[in-house]
């Protein structure tokens, strides 16, 4: 894993960062974008937010990507550029919070704590055969005493490593390989149960509820309407088409045409289907309707909005469905058709001619 190349404090926070809400094998290219874009705090913390959060494109959560960029800003303000070391002052920044705070402490600067993460609690409940819910606050505190008196003095760091890999390679959520545990022989639920992956105690999943939505395209020439969605909450401050929720009873065309209007203020003519995307997020999936068109009025300029190429739309930070719909217009879109001005006089000539496109009408960007 490449962030075990070295103890550099601000490596292993920036993959404690991406590994809160990511498995490993699909946060290792995340990390290589990250620390290769911007290899040191000082270089972060003097990003863009619109090129940190192109940088953390497709790793989902956003707000982690967010709140990583305050926290360098205030490490390189307040700190001149050196990480915290101790878990108290690690918590004061934004987006640490107890388990990061304790592993950055741990593998970074070698202190004798332990953090709790997926995999750390399913190898503490199992080696200790606790039957009680995880999710309790005291149960988990117990948890880490347990195997907190195990940390090697001055091995804080590999002692984390070694736990957390265990759980992610060894000893699984389901059908742990405990043939190949090097703790098998001290594991009480080896030792006491038939199944040692019955541990720990997991509440039923409920369903994740299922969204359905339409997103307009309208297009000016070879330009189109993308916005920026608010910088607080879901998916904040990425690029996306107008569009949203089709409401009960409504067709997902006149969905499109009413979100077009309510978000914009514009009308679209010609809307003609797309594709459909589908996408899953970690509470919810959805179902995107797209559509595109063009409009019949010059939109008003806005801040939070702007007239794109699909190129300039895909370099920009996007959610992932909204990288699907761009792929999917790049395969439907045709080229603008240009027509003479009314009352020309010009005489046609042979096609891509000067008097062919002189005085033909272009897009002009908002």
């Amino acid at each position: 894993m490449p962030w075990r190349a070295s103890r550099d404090p601000y490596r292993v926070w920036v993959a404690e960062v991406l590994l809160q809400q990511t498995r490993v094998a699909q946060a290792v290219p995340f990390f290589e974008r990250l620390v290769g874009r911007f290899p040191t705090v000082q270089r972060l913390a003097a990003a863009r937010p619109a090129d940190v959060l192109k940088a953390w494109q497709g790793a989902g959560y956003y707000a982690r990507a967010r709140r990583l960029h305050r926290a360098a800003r205030r490490i390189v303000a307040e700190r001149g550029g050196r990480l915290p070391s101790t878990v108290e002052e690690l918590e004061r920044l934004p987006g640490v919070g107890p388990y990061t705070a304790r592993a950055v402490a741990a593998i970074a600067f070698g202190a004798p704590v332990l953090p709790l993460d997926a995999n750390v609690l399913r190898v503490a409940a199992r080696w200790t055969c606790d039957r009680r819910d995880t999710g309790r606050a005291a149960v988990r505190r117990d948890l880490a005493t347990a195997l907190q008196r195990w940390i090697p003095p001055g091995e804080s760091g590999a002692f984390v490593e070694g736990v957390m890999e265990l759980g992610e390679t060894v000893c699984l959520p389901r059908a742990p390989r405990c043939d190949r545990c090097p703790v098998a022989r001290t594991c009480r639920a080896r030792q006491e149960l038939v199944d040692p992956g019955a541990l720990p105690r997991r509440p039923g999943r409920r369903p994740r509820p299922h969204v359905r939505g339409a997103v307009v395209a309208v297009q000016r020439g070879d330009r189109w309407l993308v916005q920026r969605r608010a910088l607080t909450g879901l998916l904040g401050g990425l690029w996306e088409f107008p569009g949203g929720k089709i409401e009960p009873g409504e067709t997902a065309v006149s969905a499109a045409r009413r979100e077009l209007r309510e978000e914009t203020g514009l009308r679209a003519t010609g809307l003609r289907p797309v594709d459909i995307v589908r996408h899953g997020y970690s509470h919810f999936t959805v179902e995107l309707h797209v559509y595109r068109g063009r409009i019949v009025e010059r939109p008003a300029p806005a801040p939070n909005r702007r007239w794109a190429t699909l190129a300039e739309i895909a370099r920009l930070p996007l959610p992932r469905a909204t990288e699907k719909i761009v792929r999917a217009l790049g395969r439907t879109a045709a080229p603008v058709r240009v027509r003479p001005r009314r009352g020309s006089t010009r005489r046609p000539g042979p096609r891509g001619s000067p008097e062919r496109t002189r005085g033909a009408r272009t897009a002009v960007p908002a």
